[in-house]
């Protein structure tokens, strides 16, 4: 489904360069981190197979007390040597001698330490010095062939472009050149740059820099980034100029996007703990995505559990409801409203019907409100305790929803007359995150009509609040707390 901008936001045509990179594919792209991560785990697993598997064949059996903790202490340690010679990151994967011969101290370091241990506590009696040699020859041909066959895949990966953040440059003129010229000559394997976006229209900043077009102003930047994904906005501002990037940043911070601030126009000097890095660029950190990277895994496998189980054990109540909504009037069980999902897309969204066919409001432009004529009686009971929302569940396993996250609203939805994005300055924020089917407000008691901008506030709020905190802890916890609140909110109808 393509992203479209927000309902009732001013729509204005973008550049026809914006519209040629928004109309080109895009490839799936890959979480650095994630494949750090999952490389990291499978090298320290085949080390460890490869230490019990010389055990298995050539030590007399019986003795897997002391062979079995000393490898897996032995691979622990590996891997926090790798990490400290920074040899698990993805720029390293792309070198040859240097990751290997990083690597191979490390691992003649390791069973430098195992033999040194083995002596000092007198266990020579009990390790095989054949084991040891062999597992040492062998696990240091094992790890080149891996390092090998993952660089292989990490180069394939960025050539394709899978590895590559999608990137634009907020910033023009001679300033945003020595950026480009920067990332060409140490991050080009790591950002995709796709053009600039300047609110400047003067000689500063000409139409192309360093043949990377101006795609638009800061504020085309927001449609753009919803039509098309955008990892990553580097700032070529100077600090000095503190009106700029707060105006830069105060559009800017409803995206869910990495926010970077280029060091390269700041004539202060730093310690290195201040900065981080894209590539050999250093950067200040601005604002980063709520959820990326290994969380993002985490909460992937957070909400296909959970609603697999909630299916399974639910099934039960929501037949039974299918059964009473046919049996009270004429119609389809479910009905379908569209609201907004992650980054303002569209989606489509799943609940039992509670209202008379006739009387739909697809839209949500009238609130239902207490003793509303338009709800039948199932559907008061359903609607009271949330039973309407469970088939929300498949919008979880198509990948549209979070099983706790902000809940998505009707795009015609209101307080006091005002829609929604009317009355809540920043209230897109919200959609940097999944929308949920139960979240932080809902558990505070913000559930249920809406009908005042200090309703509204509230929810707004509260979801930012669980934005900026989230974890996986967090979710659990919310969603533990969900049927205990399910009947304290007077203003669920």
């Amino acid at each position: 489904m393509s992203k479209q901008s927000a309902a009732g936001e001013a729509r204005h045509r973008l550049s026809d360069q914006a519209e040629a990179i928004i109309a080109a594919p895009v490839e799936r792209g890959i979480s650095g981190a994630v494949v750090v991560g999952v490389a990291q785990v499978v090298e320290a697993v085949l080390l460890a197979v490869l230490g019990y598997g010389i055990y298995e064949y050539y030590v007399e059996p019986g003795q897997p007390t002391f062979y079995v903790p000393v490898i897996l202490a032995s691979c622990l340690l590996a891997n926090v040597l790798f990490n400290a010679a920074r040899t698990h990151r993805i720029a390293a994967y792309r070198t040859v001698f240097n990751q290997i011969g990083r690597m191979l101290i490390g691992w003649t370091l390791v069973m430098t330490l195992l033999t040194v241990g083995i002596f000092f506590f007198k266990a020579g009696d009990l390790f095989s010095r054949v084991w040891l040699i062999s597992w040492y020859v062998g696990g240091a041909a094992l790890l080149i062939a891996f390092r090998l066959g993952l660089r292989a895949l990490v180069q394939h990966w960025t050539a394709a472009g899978r590895l590559r953040r999608r990137t634009v440059i907020v910033g023009g003129g001679k300033d945003a050149e020595v950026l480009i010229e920067q990332i060409r000559a140490s991050a080009s394997n790591d950002i995709l740059l796709l053009g600039l976006f300047d609110d400047r229209i003067d000689d500063r900043s000409p139409d192309v820099v360093a043949g990377y077009a101006k795609l638009g102003k800061v504020a085309d930047l927001i449609e753009f980034a919803r039509r098309t994904p955008v990892d990553l906005v580097l700032v070529s501002m100077p600090l000095s100029a503190e009106k700029r990037v707060l105006d830069m940043l105060t559009q800017l911070w409803v995206l869910p996007v990495d926010i970077r601030l280029s060091a390269h126009m700041s004539k202060l000097k730093f310690t290195n703990k201040a900065y981080s890095y894209v590539g050999d660029i250093a950067v200040f950190d601005m604002a980063d995505r709520p959820i990326s990277d290994w969380n993002l895994v985490f909460k992937w496998v957070f909400d296909k559990v959970v609603a697999l189980t909630a299916l399974i054990l639910l099934s039960p109540v929501m037949i039974a409801t299918a059964i009473a909504i046919k049996l009270e009037s004429k119609g389809p069980v479910f009905f379908m409203q569209t609201r907004h999902g992650f980054n303002n897309e569209l989606i489509k969204i799943y609940k039992f019907r509670s209202m008379r066919i006739e009387t739909l409001d697809h839209d949500a432009v009238k609130q239902v409100t207490k003793g509303d004529p338009r709800v039948t009686r199932v559907g008061r009971f359903i609607r009271k305790t949330s039973i309407d929302e469970l088939p929300q569940l498949f919008n979880v396993f198509r990948g549209e929803l979070s099983v706790v996250g902000p809940r998505p609203h009707a795009l015609q939805a209101k307080a006091d007359n005002l829609l929604y994005y009317e009355a809540v300055e920043g209230y897109f924020a919200r959609h940097r995150v999944k929308p949920g089917m139960t979240g932080w407000a809902q558990i505070n008691g913000w559930r249920g009509e809406t009908d005042t901008i200090d309703k509204i506030m509230q929810r707004v709020n509260h979801d930012l609040y669980y934005i900026e905190h989230w974890s996986i802890l967090f979710d659990i916890y919310i969603l533990f707390m969900t049927p205990i609140r399910l009947f304290s909110t007077e203003n669920a109808y």
